[in-house]
């Protein structure tokens, strides 16, 4: 039996400049063969090579101005539009809602509170309660919500950035007005954005049963190219996020066709056939800040075949604790597969791609660790199979 079970390894690789004919394929493969030479790991069948969806975005050049998305938005919608259920986030929101601004004479902003649908807070929620709101009824205008809620309370306790205030300065024609329900838009106008990202799709039909006349949601904004421009055909804005002050970097484009082959070419390399994945946010909430990290619309939205699915395991803790079997008969049980449905409840059923994905974003980190690939091995090693 080994030893050792899963091994993530993070692997450098040259900085990837703006461009949109860097060979990244390549780029990605030597580097895992180089590591694999230098740190003396052993490529196997399996293997699963995990990239950035950054990494392939900006080796793609799929970017957009703040410009084009206003014309995208004018061109949808004509001179008026109402927004619905933003992130709360500087990096994720703000340069959509200056670029939205600008395709429009007037925007009307809908924001629920305390918190968004990923759990960045507008408001103290203890202050909440506190004062006698009832989040599911009570709806609010701007200047009512600031009477209510300081600057204090309004504040980030991580960041320590007012959202309120950042949204609020970001262009003059903006209107803010809070609300957990979803039509209370159409008060202001029947042209609705759908800005949530996980919630899209019940938020957009709830809305359009109550009448709304033109209704988009943020993965049909930019979803073609404009003039030149980047455009993702599947998710438009969702995952998008800031790269300067002017332009929107979008998630990457045909990720099937990249991932089948760096498959491939890693097979005529080394004759091992690893398993790929293009990797966004991890699927994990922060127990300390209670945000949900998944701010993409998907952990992978690209993935070879043997990706596909849940993992199918055991709850090893509770066959050991629950069997009088020895180590030797247990083991020899689960490799004979001789296990009762009760044995087999296994853990929380999520796909693998969330689980690996996540596993990834994790090992990579989203600072200057410089490891915007990640090797990971023994992922799908068990005693089963050992």
């Amino acid at each position: 039996m080994r030893n050792v079970g899963t091994v993530v390894w993070g692997i450098r690789i040259p900085i990837i400049k703006i461009k949109k004919r860097d060979d990244l394929e390549n780029i990605v493969v030597d580097a895992i063969i180089s590591a694999g030479k230098s740190n003396n790991i052993s490529l196997n069948n399996k293997d699963i090579i995990g990239v950035t969806e950054s990494l392939l975005a900006r080796a793609q050049g799929n970017f957009v101005s703040l410009d084009v998305v206003g014309k995208d938005i004018n061109n949808k919608y004509g001179d008026e539009v109402g927004i619905v259920f933003p992130m709360l986030s500087r990096n994720r929101f703000s340069l959509i809602l200056k670029g939205v601004s600008r395709g429009v004479k007037k925007l009307y902003v809908q924001l629920s509170y305390p918190y968004d649908e990923v759990g960045n807070p507008i408001a103290n929620i203890d202050k909440i309660y506190e004062k006698g709101i009832n989040p599911y009824s009570d709806e609010f205008t701007e200047e009512e919500f600031r009477k209510i809620f300081n600057s204090e309370e309004r504040k980030n306790p991580f960041t320590g950035v007012d959202i309120l205030e950042y949204y609020k300065n970001i262009s003059d024609n903006i209107e803010i007005f809070f609300s957990n329900k979803p039509a209370s838009i159409l008060r202001y106008t029947k042209n609705i954005l759908v800005s949530d990202v996980h919630s899209r799709f019940r938020t957009k039909k709830i809305i359009k049963n109550a009448g709304a006349e033109k209704i988009y949601s943020l993965d049909e904004i930019m979803n073609e190219s404009i003039d030149g421009s980047g455009y993702n055909k599947e998710y438009g804005l969702l995952g998008s996020n800031c790269s300067t002050d002017e332009i929107l970097k979008l998630f990457p484009r045909d990720g099937q066709i990249f991932v089948n082959n760096v498959q491939n070419i890693i097979l005529e390399k080394t004759g091992k056939k690893p398993e790929v994945l293009i990797f966004g946010d991890s699927a994990f909430k922060d127990p300390m800040v209670g945000i949900w990290e998944l701010a993409d619309p998907v952990v992978s939205p690209a993935f070879t075949d043997g990706l596909t699915g849940r993992p199918h395991e055991l709850k090893l803790k509770y066959l050991a604790d629950s069997s009088n079997l020895s180590e030797t008969e247990l083991v020899e049980k689960i490799k004979l597969k001789n296990i009762t449905q009760e044995e087999s409840l296994g853990t929380t059923p999520r796909k693998i791609t969330d689980l690996v994905g996540s596993l990834c974003d994790l090992a990579s980190g989203s600072g200057d660790k410089g490891t915007p690939v990640v090797l990971v091995q023994g992922y799908f090693d068990n005693y089963a199979n050992d």
